[in-house]
């Protein structure tokens, strides 16, 4: 008897990528999941560079289904929901313009989610990318010592999107992602309505995934200060999306010092106690870029009632 396989949705959401997105694809084209069963929705949100000519170019060496949108700036919940209405798949496997996926990813993502009809999303385990600087790697061997302390079973952690798997009927009942979150945030609080609509959220699948980090620290703060700049908007719509105070330095340095102590157990490198001063450093970004985005709010709020008034 043949054994039934879904159809799965690929989700690159990508904006000015062109750096790093021929890989991803790449990466795509290799997998070992039967092609014919698998569809790639590509949504490029606004790029300036290259992008979308390098998806257009691939599009046509792809031995798959594949679908593009192109639009202007609208954000990550705008462009998610894009591909979650379009999606034919059973399960939507989202992949960023800077990741790169062992060939056997999507069939070791599938497999796991059939074997678990409970689960609505499952993120797979990081790898380490040899390549990486001295920052990226440390920004990597953070996640790896995340999926060696808490991965494996079912999680109320924060997943994210990249590596993760969705079962598509869970993003649909809860009515995909919140489009008025345009920054950052749209995929935890999807995470938190799938599971409050009573599916697991689970950590560390059979598969796993690599993930070209931030090398300098100039785009490392930019990256943390636009997080939390983002995550202001989140945090107004769910109190229990953020606990503010693990999100201080302070915190930060603690949470870096346990993930160093994981990490060198399993390298032996002692550079990983570089970690707690890399994490302080990227806490003080996300505070001040959260209360950067609390008093541009304030200021929004300020500016209408004297409208009003």
């Amino acid at each position: 008897m043949a054994i039934f396989k879904p159809l799965v949705t690929i989700g690159v959401c990508v904006k000015n990528s062109e750096a790093t997105l021929p890989e991803a694809l790449e990466s795509i084209m290799e997998q070992d999941f039967p092609h014919e069963l698998m569809e790639v929705i590509f949504v490029d949100d606004g790029s300036t560079d290259s992008t979308l000519s390098i998806i257009e170019r691939y599009a046509k060496r792809l031995d798959m289904r594949v679908t593009i949108f192109s639009q202007d700036w609208k954000g990550l919940g705008f462009s998610r929901n894009t591909i979650v209405n379009a999606a034919k798949g059973c399960y939507i496997a989202w992949v960023d313009g800077d990741m790169i996926l062992p060939n056997d990813h999507v069939t070791k993502q599938v497999e796991f989610m059939d074997s678990n009809p409970d689960v609505g999303i499952a993120k797979a385990k990081y790898g380490i990318l040899e390549s990486e600087n001295l920052i990226g790697f440390l920004e990597n061997i953070a996640f790896v010592a995340v999926d060696s302390l808490f991965g494996g079973k079912s999680t109320s952690r924060v997943l994210g999107t990249g590596g993760s798997i969705y079962r598509t009927k869970a993003i649909q009942e809860v009515n995909g992602f919140d489009v008025s979150i345009s920054g950052v945030g749209e995929d935890m609080d999807a995470e938190h309505r799938i599971k409050k609509a009573g599916w697991t959220l689970h950590l560390g699948s059979p598969a796993s995934f690599y993930e070209k980090r931030r090398n300098t620290l100039k785009s490392l703060w930019r990256e943390a200060f636009w997080h939390g700049y983002g995550g202001h908007v989140l945090f107004r719509k769910n109190r229990r999306a953020y606990t503010l105070l693990k999100m201080t330095p302070f915190a930060g340095f603690f949470a870096g010092a346990w993930y160093a102590t994981v990490a060198y157990r399993m390298t032996g490198r002692r550079i990983v106690f570089l970690l707690p001063l890399q994490y302080t450093f990227k806490r003080i970004a996300w505070c001040l870029g959260f209360l950067k985005g609390q008093i541009d709010m304030n200021g929004v709020k300020r500016q209408k009632s004297a409208v009003w008034t």
